[in-house]
């Protein structure tokens, strides 16, 4: 396994520590960096002031928001970042939930699963320097009987081919990150549940006539260590509470839907009620133990280590740390400790 390192969204207060951890990240080895978006800041601006201020370790979206941008926009900050980064960019597309998708961005939130496809495929066909022609059922490329032109990216990538990665929950949307994309970018990754979300990732790619070889499979991991669980779970109950309890409307919330599939329908129900009605606190009380810790590294140094080979056999080929609690030096030093004790299980690739 490689390690990355997710900064989550910029703004939040802890913008220097960020920057911090990126560049402690890229001269420790982590393999990649990540920012995320939702609505305030944006990953691009982000990605592009962490590469200028790093060497080796790669920049990655996870994710840009599919309803925030056209296709051809993606492609060109795509373009961009890797000629900017020295060919270190990875794009991490999603297409984020109804109330963002209908409520910032204004573009309708049906048939996410079609309009990523199509996305992709316009996506692709920029970034290799083809003249984009495209006639879907979302995008038709260019308006007919107007005055618009096929046109060519003028951009040259740092690389010929820039890796592209798909923040999937659902089956069918994993299914489709299997065929169409080259890694997946997973929340809320227990290892011993995962069997079921990987046969739908070897489905999409048997689809695409390949395996799971060279296919990345990589889970935003929290991590905290110290020697009182409860205590090291508690840093993580606000963030499972604002995915399975805030992240997206009543109806539509994939995490909650991901939560009742792992086997937790009455806590995930509970959750949300809680969380939509401002009980933040009780929503994250409610969060179970036993979700927290087969979806988080928590605990002292042993167990996070003994913990590890669990996610290797799982299939996981890079993990994502999140660390986001503790001072600065405290997060460097578990930046530190994951990369030593991934050493010590001699799962380092």
């Amino acid at each position: 396994m490689k390690l990355g390192l997710n900064l989550g969204y910029w703004g939040a207060g802890n913008d220097a520590n960020n920057l911090a951890l990126a560049r402690e990240a890229d001269v420790i080895g982590y393999s990649v960096v990540w920012a995320a978006e939702a609505y305030g800041s944006d990953a691009a601006t982000v990605l592009a002031w962490v590469a200028a201020q790093t060497e080796r370790i790669d920049v990655g979206s996870a994710v840009f928001q599919i309803p925030g941008r056209t296709p051809a926009n993606t492609a060109m900050t795509a373009a961009t970042l890797d000629t900017l980064s020295g060919g270190r960019f990875r794009l991490g597309l999603g297409v984020s939930g109804p109330q963002v998708s209908e409520g910032w961005h204004g573009v309708r939130f049906n048939k996410p699963l079609a309009r990523t496809r199509e996305y992709t495929d316009i996506v692709r066909m920029a970034l290799r320097r083809e003249r984009v022609k495209y006639d879907g059922e979302f995008f038709t490329l260019p308006l007919p009987d107007g005055p618009g032109r096929a046109l060519t990216l003028t951009v040259h990538p740092a690389r010929d081919y820039i890796p592209m990665y798909l923040a999937a929950v659902g089956p069918k949307n994993l299914e489709l990150a299997g065929e169409a994309f080259d890694g997946w970018l997973a929340i809320f990754f227990a290892p011993e549940s995962s069997a079921e979300l990987l046969s739908h990732i070897k489905t999409g790619r048997a689809i695409a006539g390949k395996t799971l070889e060279g296919f990345d499979v990589v889970p935003t991991v929290p991590v905290v260590i110290g020697d009182d669980l409860e205590q090291c779970a508690a840093a993580v109950r606000a963030y499972a509470a604002l995915y399975i309890g805030g992240m997206g409307s009543r109806e539509q919330n994939f995490y909650n839907q991901l939560a009742v599939r792992m086997g937790y329908e009455k806590e995930a129900n509970e959750i949300q009620e809680k969380y939509l009605a401002r009980d933040y606190a009780g929503a994250a009380a409610a969060v179970p133990m036993e979700f927290i810790d087969r979806t988080a590294l928590i605990g002292p140094r042993e167990r996070i280590r003994d913990r590890l080979p669990a996610y290797a056999e799982a299939g996981v080929t890079t993990l994502t740390v999140a660390s986001y609690v503790g001072t600065l030096a405290e997060q460097v030093q578990t930046l530190r400790t994951m990369a030593e004790l991934l050493d010590e299980t001699g799962l380092a690739t």
